[in-house]
């Protein structure tokens, strides 16, 4: 039996999982944003390409999307619907609870995309979280802000990573930044500021149960990037040391309470320097972006994207879905905005690199080896050297959707 897809992407992103359905047999068709029209797709791989024209907000009009997928599903069966982005998520839950399609309803998508959602959610289910509230009700509020020390973040719902975060140091400080959303206020939560280490976890999971699972640490908060102009680095934990287990552990915890089935995952937790213990961030069922697949590709040999795929053809077609052989390497990835349109990276020329990012005003580099201690002396020289050489803390040429890593 052929299977049909119909994939999402609102960004450019996610033409791995594009071959790697089509290779498993699959009918591939793929829906984007007009503007992504002349983005380097890979065609062989896609059967045909619908085009949403977005508003001025870049949103998709989703009765348009309603109605376009119902005149495609006139004459060509759709089996599974995909979202490549952390944005198409919401339109891809909708979508199938309108077909009747099978995969994560609108209920279960919260999870993955409501970040309000997600700490109920994952504080009902005991794991913990840093103190948060919602910004429905003024007294709630107050209360808050009585019982949790300050510094505080003020988050946005729906945004993906650290866009839209405001720190807030003051009571005074709140209620202005409250009024300034005003009545956006409802789309945004406030949360307790606890400085840590953050981490990612890449997962897969097949059948209720994280089948694959790789722990890294951002060696630079991804809030400090994307409001202080930072360089990314990200890079894989130790195999099997305490904190690497524990994170494993809450992983799957999450995954568990949120009702995961199947799907690629991109988790995030926070072991705050006060108290030493891990929190929960946030998480989303997609890719992890900023190039951390070809980071997880390098040190496992896993392409997330592409078994992404493999897997929900075999759920789809009640088959059992198998990992390929794994590596046990280590690897670390750096990528920051740069000053020249093309950087010159032949610097770089330890044999521990393996991959070099090719991307007008961007530098990145991936680095695999054996040894963690090792690598990491590599990407602070690259950082300090990309520094000095190459960075640049606002694009030279300007473009909205790629100005910087969204992890």
């Amino acid at each position: 039996m052929s299977l049909t897809f119909l994939c999402l992407a609102s960004y450019f992103k996610g033409e791995d999982f594009l071959r790697s359905a089509k290779k498993s047999g699959c009918t591939v068709y793929l829906v984007t944003s007009k503007k992504h029209e002349d983005k380097a797709w890979p065609r062989e791989s896609i059967d045909e390409i619908f085009y949403v024209q977005e508003d001025e907000n870049d949103n998709w009009n989703m009765p348009d999307v309603i109605a376009g997928t119902a005149w495609l599903m006139r004459t060509r069966r759709v089996d599974r619907i995909v979202a490549l982005d952390d944005f198409d998520v919401e339109k891809a839950a909708l979508l199938r609870e309108h077909f009747r399609i099978p995969g994560m309803g609108q209920t279960t998508a919260r999870y993955f995309r409501d970040k309000l959602a997600m700490r109920l959610k994952a504080e009902e289910a005991g794991i913990p979280v840093p103190a948060f509230t919602a910004l429905f009700n003024d007294d709630a509020v107050r209360e808050y802000a009585a019982r949790v020390p300050a510094p505080w973040v003020l988050k946005p719902r729906a945004e993906a990573s650290a866009t839209g975060i405001q720190k807030i140091r003051s009571a005074e400080e709140l209620w202005s930044a409250l009024e300034k959303l005003g009545n956006d206020r409802h789309n945004h939560l406030l949360e307790q500021f606890r400085p840590g280490d953050v981490f990612h976890a890449d997962a897969l999971t097949v059948d209720e149960k994280v089948v694959f699972c790789r722990v890294s640490q951002y060696l630079a908060p991804p809030m400090e990037v994307a409001h202080g102009g930072g360089i990314f680095r990200s890079m894989t934990m130790e195999q099997g040391s305490k904190d690497e287990k524990a994170l494993q552990k809450l992983n799957a915890q999450v995954m568990k309470a949120f009702g995961m089935h199947y799907s690629a995952s991109h988790t995030e937790f926070i072991q705050c320097h006060e108290d030493g213990k891990i929190y929960f961030l946030e998480t989303s069922s997609r890719v992890g972006g900023a190039n951390l697949a070809e980071m997880v590709e390098a040190a496992t040999g896993l392409n997330l994207w592409a078994e992404w795929a493999r897997l929900e053809a075999a759920v789809a077609l009640g088959k059992p879905y198998e990992l390929p052989p794994l590596r046990t390497d280590q690897a670390g990835i750096l990528v920051s905005l740069a000053r020249q349109e093309w950087p010159d990276l032949s610097s770089f020329d330890d044999p521990e690199v393996c991959w070099r990012m090719h991307k007008e005003y961007h530098v990145g580099l991936i680095v695999r080896g054996p040894r963690t201690n090792r690598l990491r002396a590599l990407l602070d020289a690259y950082a300090d050297c990309v520094r000095q050489e190459f960075h640049a803390s606002v694009p030279a040429k300007p473009k909205p959707d790629t100005d910087r890593p969204r992890v």
